[in-house]
């Protein structure tokens, strides 16, 4: 497997009181935007 398939994003959010940083599917949820891959029932 290669290393770079390893790798998970990261998003820095800026604010009023400094930066902070989250892994790309924290900050997704936190918006609350999810990915389904299959059917729901």
């Amino acid at each position: 497997m290669s290393r770079m398939s390893n790798l998970i994003p990261i998003v820095v959010e800026q604010t009023s009181r400094g930066e902070r940083s989250f892994d790309i599917y924290s900050r997704l949820l936190k918006e609350r935007i999810v990915f389904l891959g299959d059917v729901i029932e």
